[in-house]
């Protein structure tokens, strides 16, 4: 069974992006997230992140359309 919730490193190398990249992407609340722990440390949902995705696809796919690449 898949885990329910993703550590920002997972979701990093899942998008192959930074760290810092990651941070933004939840700070800006373009990727929901939740901390949890005595420390606030940040979980993604996995269905969150594929939504995210299934976002990312749809809007590089209308700037194609629109020709605005």
């Amino acid at each position: 069974m898949a885990p329910r919730f993703l550590t920002l490193a997972d979701v990093t190398e899942i998008l192959n992006i930074s760290t810092s990249q990651a941070y933004s992407l939840v700070r800006s609340g373009d990727l929901p997230a939740i901390q949890v722990g005595g420390r606030g440390q940040w979980r993604v949902e996995a269905s969150v992140l594929e939504d995210y995705i299934a976002r990312m696809y749809e809007q590089t796919r209308a700037r194609v359309v629109d020709g605005s690449l």
